[in-house]
């Protein structure tokens, strides 16, 4: 009998990931729209301080993958009591984790920046919000930790709650401490960083009330102390530690185009903040899909019909640019309307335009380069991943170098998405379509 994946199953998966993915895109969004309306420089700044902090979180991020692989596993085998024992031990990792991330953002923070920016103006705006931001980084270490208790146990609509908290705490301190409005001080750079702080705070502690209401007296075995156990520690850092290399790599690549970007001048920097944010969004549903062919893959592998692949990674493709295609048309159509939600400077939003419509035609390239990525993961052979990746990043950094060396053009940089997206669908393709990827045992 055929594996039968229907769009319904596809979406039940996709849909609270995306959710769930889309906290750091609304504070991403509205941090940029508001701090718009104060510049280039606190475009620039808050762009390159934002992904500088996201750097060190992208770890918690990785082991937190790891956390969920283990705690899906004892759930699907209802061994729910040693949910607690994993998640206090995920807890204790993270909780030191946060402390060693917190402890190299203050004290190191004024060095690396300045390495890195070349606009002063950039680099004193940049260390205002580092400044704030750094105070959250062990918040958003739980929060990932609390995502991944949470997908594990197939409870996501929990991810929803702590999106819609975030998004309205962050949004409404946007609005005061940016302006200074409602009696709050106007702090610019800085109260956008106060502002994803606190809604940082407020998702932990949702997440942990939450909790302790409805997990404390289940079988989980939550909230109570289990004694250590280094055998179990070592799995999970064993299941971790490759996402958590993989993630940091990946994410130190696409910090380091827009250090090149900022070298090109504050306006390239500005333009580019606002690009981001527009992308972020645009991509919001390629990373939910491609997650979703990552599972879908795996689970089929599994049940050994491995004729069913090909046609389930071309079904959620499918989906995703159903999803995805209309938004794309809609900013493309409306690109200066989009780009002045960010900026009142009529002109400057112009400069963005094609910059926009650069990213839209990138995010159809990611969205399939992502799908057969993820369906290389989801083979089990994680490390033919890492190297396919590892391979095509080092022709993304040196296409962006020689961009922003060429041209003064920041559209001509940004085509590095496209690239990115059609080599990572090319190479992934063929790896799925001629490698002995069914061999793998995991």
């Amino acid at each position: 009998m055929k594996a039968k994946i229907t769009n319904r199953e596809i979406w039940g998966i996709a849909l609270p990931i995306m959710l769930g993915n889309m906290a750091q895109t609304i504070i991403n969004f509205t941090d940029t729209a508001f701090l718009g309306h104060l510049g280039v420089i606190a475009l620039g700044a808050s762009m390159l301080a934002g992904l500088f902090y996201f750097v060190f979180t992208t770890v918690a991020a990785g082991f937190a993958i790891g956390i969920q692989i283990i705690v899906a596993r004892r759930f699907g085998e209802k061994n729910f009591g040693r949910i607690g024992v994993i998640f206090q031990h995920g807890s204790m990792f993270v909780l030191a984790l946060g402390l060693i991330l917190f402890a190299i953002l203050y004290f190191f923070s004024d060095q690396l920046l300045l390495w890195l920016i070349d606009s002063e103006n950039i680099y004193e705006a940049s260390l205002e919000y580092i400044k704030y931001r750094r105070l959250g980084i062990a918040f958003v270490c739980f929060n990932f930790l609390y995502r991944a208790l949470y997908v594990g146990i197939s409870n996501t609509k929990v991810i929803t709650y702590s999106t819609v908290i975030m998004a309205v705490v962050n949004i409404l301190l946007d609005y005061c401490l940016i302006f200074g409005k409602l009696g709050f001080p106007q702090m610019g750079i800085g109260g956008a960083a106060l502002a994803s702080l606190c809604a940082e705070i407020s998702a932990c502690v949702f997440f942990t009330v939450y909790s302790y209401i409805t997990l404390r007296k289940k079988e989980y075995g939550m909230f109570r102390f289990h004694r250590l156990e280094t055998e179990l520690m070592g799995r999970i850092l064993k299941v971790s530690t490759p996402a958590m290399a993989q993630k940091l790599f990946s994410f130190g690549v696409w910090f380091v185009f827009f250090v090149l970007i900022e070298k090109m001048g504050e306006t390239a920097a500005g333009i580019s903040s606002i690009t981001r944010s527009i992308y972020m969004i645009l991509i919001t549903p390629c990373f939910a899909f491609s997650t979703t062919t990552n599972t879908l893959v795996s689970r089929i592998i599994g049940e050994g019909k491995l004729d069913q692949i090909f046609p389930t990674i071309t079904k959620v493709l499918a989906n995703c640019l159903f999803c995805t295609i209309p938004v794309i048309i809609l900013v493309a159509l409306y690109p200066v309307q989009i780009a002045g939600i960010y900026t009142d400077d009529l002109s400057f939003a112009q400069l963005v335009v094609p910059a926009i419509l650069v990213i839209c035609s990138g995010t159809v390239f990611q969205c399939i380069g992502n799908a057969y990525f993820e369906a290389v993961s989801g083979t089990g052979n994680t490390s033919a991943a890492l190297y396919l990746e590892t391979s095509i990043l080092v022709v993304y950094v040196l296409f962006i170098y020689a961009m922003t060396n060429l041209t003064t053009k920041v559209e001509l940089v940004w085509t590095a998405e496209i690239l990115y997206g059609a080599l990572l669908g090319v190479l992934c393709y063929v790896y799925m379509k001629f490698a002995k990827w069914d061999k793998k045992k995991i």
